[in-house]
């Protein structure tokens, strides 16, 4: 019967829809709790089938393989919490198990139900009054995570996520399908005078629910949906050429079907496009779809908005999630998402499409177009940010030359007042001379790093051992230790000259730091170790240097300026050591960040674009 043949097929492509969803668990959210689920589908099915197939004494197997419908309903209330990233805590899935569990249990036990024969199914199962109150359980369940489903529904359309709010509707549409499927149970059931033709579209329940999930995760099921609409459009057109068949002027069966063969040939074309056309929609780009790309891209003001807009903009084009990386490379990881990758390439920017092998012409063409729109904005937004870079070069420039000048002026009048100040105390008791001196001199310190800060400077690069160069600075440092990381050179092509300014900066600003009575409130474990601690490591591309003290810590009022002019956290300090620890560095294209370095208090990171060794 044709009943039967469905729903034997619709068995088989269930199970392998199941293996299909293993395969690609780490890819779609509950895989693996859907795969179980559609196991459990099939089992219902082979129970209501097996009578038919095998004979009527499997009764006691099939019925109690029907009595697994409850549980199969529990697994499928977790797939929607976890589908749509709803939480009801540990305890509201384990009593969906437990109602589930334990309605499958109890109809295992006392039997569910018994077998009746119809005159279009076979052999039917029927509830008895067990299989009433288990049946209560799988409808309870089920209406729990439809509602599930429409609240995610819901949600996604009120955030605006599209993609998302597609792959929940597609698996709310296919439990409407499933639905309107098992309906044709309930005619044979309550013995309506019509033929159960809702069961003829069962296999298609489970299609629709892998499909309408994989379809906007895994890009080679949108490539299988296509070849399968294909071959059955084409199967279609044949069934209804040979039906036609007889009303032409043909005796002969062999020019029948060469009529129906090269029907389908002359309409192979077509209906590939037109299948195309249905699984990929948008495939076609207008003039007016560029100039709305080129609008919407040109919003964007950094390569991270360029790439997530652009992203955002093909995946709704194409109707499959697309990663969109600029400037930089893909990660290693593989991933499922097929991608757009834009780079620099010599004077210009190209784009190279990647994990595009099972797309079709049509959106491989749109994804090529859409790549010149993106190319044509990452070098708008890298020309926009080197304008902006040369713009805040310029105005710090200014700015420097303002400063330089004002500096220049104060030390020439300061200058000769600190001179009479200091011969005014010559014959003032010992004490007394030592404070104007000691003040004096901090004025002088502060006159001397202006000067240098404002004063406009080029670098003279060489190759240099920052291993060696730290070592030398930190002889004036009275307490310091070393970690494994200068042990070896750490070749760098720098300024020796500014390169040793920074560290003297460095090793004065933690020398002060942790002068006596500056570190009472230091770790232990950094104080009982070493003031100070400097230690270095290499990457692939920088060598890092950490420069450690166990001082009083940075003050959370600083910290966010602490590498601009006048901000110390010293007492006596000028607040232009880490200025010009900052200018320095970003001259030789690295940086300086405050990090965290356990047991120290503070510790300043130096990052300087790695040298090959000489």
């Amino acid at each position: 019967m044709l009943i039967h043949a469905v729903l034997g097929f619709s068995v088989l492509e269930t199970l392998v829809l199941a293996a299909l969803l293993l395969a690609w668990a780490d890819r779609v959210a509950g895989a693996r709790l859907l795969a179980a689920f559609l196991t459990g589908i099939s089992l219902w099915m082979v129970g209501n089938e097996l009578p038919n197939w095998v004979g009527p004494e499997t009764e006691p197997v099939a019925i109690r393989l029907l009595a697994t419908a409850p549980f199969t309903s529990a697994l499928f209330f977790h797939f929607c919490t976890v589908f749509c990233r709803v939480d009801l805590g540990r305890w509201g899935v384990a009593a969906a198990y437990a109602l589930g569990g334990g309605a499958s249990a109890v109809s295992i036990v006392l039997v569910p139900g018994h077998l009746i024969h119809h005159r279009d199914i076979g052999w039917l199962a029927v509830a008895d009054p067990v299989g009433m109150v288990a049946s209560m359980a799988w409808v309870i369940l089920g209406i729990g995570g439809v509602c599930v489903l429409l609240h995610a529904l819901l949600r996604a359309r009120r955030l605006g996520d599209g993609q998302k709010f597609r792959q929940i509707a597609a698996v709310t549409a296919s439990c409407l399908w499933g639905l309107l499927c098992l309906a044709g149970y309930g005619i044979a059931v309550l013995d309506w005078p019509i033929y159960p033709f809702p069961l003829l579209g069962l296999p298609f329940y489970s299609l629709i629910l892998v499909y309408g999930i994989l379809r906007y995760g895994v890009f080679v099921a949108n490539a299988w949906a296509r070849r399968a609409l294909v071959w059955a459009l084409l199967l279609a057109l044949g069934l209804v050429v040979v039906a036609l068949t007889p009303l032409l002027p043909l005796e002969s069966r062999w020019l029948g079907g060469l009529a129906v063969a090269a029907s389908v040939l002359a309409l192979n074309g077509p209906v590939r496009r037109v299948a195309e056309r249905l699984v990929y929609p948008g495939a076609d780009v207008s003039a007016a779809d560029l100039a709305a790309w080129r609008r919407t891209l040109g919003l964007a003001e950094t390569p991270q908005a360029l790439a997530g807009q652009a992203a955002a903009l093909l995946s709704a084009r194409t109707g499959t999630q697309v990663e969109v990386h600029i400037g930089d490379a893909p990660p290693a990881a593989a991933s499922s998402a097929p991608q757009l990758v834009c780079g620099r390439a010599g004077e210009g920017w190209a784009v190279s499409l990647q994990g595009w092998d099972a797309a079709p012409p049509g959106p491989r063409h749109v994804a090529e177009l859409f790549g010149t729109v993106v190319a044509e904005a990452a070098e708008r937004v890298e020309q926009a940010q080197q304008f902006a870079a040369r713009e805040r070069e310029r105005q710090l420039q200014a700015r420097l030359a303002e400063l330089g000048a004002l500096a220049a002026t104060v030390a020439h009048d300061i200058r000769n007042p600190l001179n009479i100040i200091s011969m005014a105390v010559a014959a003032a008791p010992g004490d007394t001379r030592r404070e104007v001196a000691e003040q004096v001199a901090r004025i002088a310190h502060l006159t001397h790093d202006l000067l240098d800060f404002a004063k406009p400077w080029k670098l003279a690069p060489s190759t240099i051992d920052l291993a060696t160069q730290v070592r030398n600075a930190a002889l004036r440092l009275p307490d310091v230790s070393f970690g494994p990381g200068l042990d070896q050179p750490l070749w760098l092509h720098a300024d020796p000259r500014r390169v040793d300014q920074a560290l003297t900066n460095l090793f004065e600003n933690a020398r002060m730091a942790t002068a006596p009575g500056s570190d009472a409130n230091a770790p232990a474990a950094a104080r009982t170790h070493s003031h100070v601690h400097i230690d270095a490591e290499t990457t692939a591309t920088t060598v890092l240097l950490h420069v450690c003290d166990a001082g009083p810590g940075v003050p959370a009022e600083i910290r966010d300026r602490l590498f601009e002019p006048f901000a110390s956290r010293s007492p006596g300090g000028t607040g232009l050591g880490l200025a010009i620890v900052a200018r320095t560095m970003a001259a030789h294209g690295g940086t300086v960040a405050l990090t965290e370095r356990a047991p120290w208090s503070t510790c300043f990171t130096l990052s300087f674009p790695r040298t090959p060794a000489p």
